[in-house]
């Protein structure tokens, strides 16, 4: 169990992770690199997932531990099913990478880019990987789901009057409703894979540089004054991915006020997360638009 009081969990507490293989998406920077790096170090094979092959080639040059880039682009579903096929087995899945509050953009396919990008690039590889899991998916969600609604009618803002963060709420509470959704179908094939949700609070990355806006000087103050450091801000997906006691279906989150900042915990969610029409019809078109139908 996560301990509580004085002794909260940390990456010390990572057990033995020989004989491990993960993949990492978007481990070339904040989060992802210390997740990646963490994992490394304690045994497993981690397999960087990354869209910027340079950027990701330095972060694996420091890294002591057996880590390997490969590309994968989540804006492009052909990038996504080139990245899939090459990879055997793996034992976890840190689904990671991800964009936030982008100006208006479309993907490869033609997917609004936020939505594309952080949701169906990640529920493709994921439903293309799948077959080959044997222990757990981690998808990374944000306290930003809370400001999401999934419009079914218009997923992609072709209708709708695009407005950036409202975007990215859609895609984390995708993020998070897909995590809760793999679950339940994973439990009713009776399949020992756990998918298992979190977020890392407002951890201080450069996710929050990257907005193309006059909101980047804004979240770098907001960084500096309440954002923990992307190694506390990763701890709910080192749990999440490691421990023995993450449990599927779970969303896991900081402990601290607000849930901003701490240590691994249990998470509440908004109740539209826990839709399950809504949810079950997200799947449907996620399908339908990716191409890509689960096991």
């Amino acid at each position: 169990m996560m301990r509580t009081g004085t002794a909260k969990w940390t990456a010390a507490d990572i057990g033995d992770q020989t004989g491990r293989t993960v993949v990492v998406t978007g481990a070339n920077s904040g989060l992802g690199s210390v997740t990646a790096r963490a994992l490394a170090e304690h045994g497993a094979t981690v397999i960087m997932a990354c869209r910027n092959l340079a950027k990701a080639q330095r972060v694996s040059g420091g890294i002591e531990g057996d880590t390997e880039v490969r590309p994968l682009d989540l804006s492009d579903l052909g990038s996504v099913r080139e990245f899939a096929s090459g990879v055997d087995r793996l034992d976890v899945l840190v689904n990671n990478a991800g964009v936030m509050a982008l100006p208006e953009g479309r993907t490869k396919d033609g997917f609004e880019m936020q939505f594309g990008t952080n949701h169906l690039g990640h529920f493709a590889l994921t439903g293309l990987l799948l077959p080959k899991i044997t222990d757990r998916v981690v998808t990374v969600s944000s306290g930003a789901h809370r400001i999401g609604k999934i419009a079914l009618d218009d997923l992609n803002f072709e209708q709708r009057h695009y407005r950036r963060w409202g975007a990215y709420g859609q895609a984390k509470l995708a993020n998070l409703m897909f995590a809760f959704e793999l679950q339940r179908r994973l439990t009713a094939a009776a399949s020992p894979v756990r998918s298992i949700a979190v977020h890392p609070g407002y951890a201080a990355t450069d996710l929050q540089a990257h907005t193309d806006s006059w909101q980047d000087r804004l979240m770098t103050v907001g960084n500096w004054l309440i954002g923990q450091t992307p190694e506390m801000g990763a701890l709910p997906s080192l749990f999440a991915a490691t421990s023995p006691d993450a449990r599927g279906g779970e969303f896991y989150g900081p402990d601290g006020l607000f849930a901003l900042r701490g240590h691994p915990t249990t998470s509440g969610s908004a109740s539209s997360a826990r839709d399950l029409g809504v949810a079950q019809r997200l799947w449907d078109r996620s399908e339908q638009l990716t191409g890509v139908s689960f096991p």
